[in-house]
């Protein structure tokens, strides 16, 4: 699948997304903590199409901090998602969590590119806490350095195997194929480039925070100029709101998720757990910025133009005005879709309220194109 030296270094970052494939039909697939996402999208004319998507739910603790506990469970639900997906397609792009992979830019003297290989080889060693016959191990010329042309600019990527070989195990046996093994910051950067397209000036020398909400953790990506400038997680999510119902109301894990979901739940709950809820979610938000503000200390940087809210919580009633309230930055849920055409298939009030969740299938999706 990915290669374990460097010999075969396209099988590796070919497919964590630092190079785009051209594929004639891939599936995004987002492996998430509790649901599997997949994504189609195709071309129409000039523009994307999003063909069709599908959301499975994953049971609990199924995926716990990235690692697939439960590799059965996982395969039966990405083989249910294709199914109900209606697509013949079988390539599939699916992503590592961040966490999981090792990435850094370093500088190689421009006179030395032809010896680039052994460069790379001994700068891993130096990054990389493993052996390196234990890793999957790339590399991607990113081109001359912006203050030295003199060097060449590279980005270094690595991941332990058994990690990269888990996801592709339950690829396969949901009777697909892992096409493609990305990043889930990779792919976000992908999926972003489609947001910054609505933007004005297509939000250049502008800087984005980009907060993905997920059911446990909270993912903080800034961005600039196509640039990831700041990346950090935090133990934070829908899911803890999801267990306050629970203990309130006395009812099933699962029955909590649906009430939350359909804003169904008795009288009182808005009052009793949403508010304090968003008004806790907005101030985990500010203090990562906080954390992004004190760690990079570039003063151009240290300003956030937008914030950008993602993920399955995002949509949480009041919380875009909660962000922005306690930040004063301007703030918006992200819809990376905005710009795409939709086939017959999809639901247009249904892809508003699902979009945000499918950012990282999104970028996956993508990778079929130049």
């Amino acid at each position: 699948m990915l290669s374990g030296s460097l010999a075969q270094a396209a099988d590796w970052l070919g497919r964590v997304g630092l190079k785009k494939t051209q594929q004639p039909a891939l599936i995004g697939l987002d492996i998430s903590s509790s649901a599997v996402k997949l994504l189609e999208i195709s071309r129409a004319g000039r523009n994307h199409q999003i063909d069709r998507y599908r959301i499975e739910p994953l049971p609990r603790d199924a995926v716990v901090d990235g690692n697939l506990n439960q590799i059965e469970a996982v395969a039966d639900a990405i083989r249910r998602a294709w199914q109900a997906l209606d697509t013949t397609t079988r390539d599939v792009a699916v992503a590592l969590p961040t966490t999981m992979a090792i990435y850094r830019k370093i500088l190689v003297p421009m006179a030395q590119s032809q010896e680039l290989e052994a460069l790379i080889e001994s700068e891993a060693q130096q990054y990389i806490p493993f052996a390196l016959d234990e890793v999957n191990l790339d590399y991607q010329v990113l081109g001359p350095a912006a203050h030295n042309p003199d060097d060449l600019e590279v980005m270094l990527c690595a991941a332990r195997k058994e990690k990269v070989d888990e996801r592709v195990a339950a690829v396969e046996m949901a009777g697909l194929k892992a096409a493609v093994v990305d990043v889930d910051a990779f792919a976000t950067l992908t999926a972003f480039e489609q947001i910054q397209l609505q933007l004005p000036e297509q939000g250049m020398n502008q800087t984005f925070a980009l907060f993905d909400i997920g059911a446990t953790k909270i993912y903080c990506n800034v961005i600039r100029n196509g640039q990831q400038l700041y990346y950090r997680e935090q133990a934070f999510g829908g899911q803890q709101l999801t267990r306050d119902i629970q203990r309130r109301y006395g009812i099933p894990y699962e029955e909590a998720e649906r009430g939350k979901c359909s804003m169904s739940l008795p009288d009182g709950y808005e009052a009793e757990l949403l508010h304090p809820f968003v008004d806790s979610l907005a101030q985990e938000i500010q203090r990562a910025l906080q954390f992004f503000y004190t760690t990079v200390s570039v003063s151009q940087y240290l300003r956030v133009d937008y914030l950008l809210l993602a993920g399955g919580s995002s949509l949480l009633p009041g919380l875009d005005d909660a962000v922005s309230a306690r930040t004063q930055i301007s703030t918006m849920i992200a819809n990376p879709f905005t710009t795409m055409v939709q086939s017959a298939a999809i639901r247009p009030k249904a892809l508003l309220l699902d979009a945000p969740s499918l950012l990282v299938a999104c970028g996956l999706a993508l990778r079929r194109f130049d």
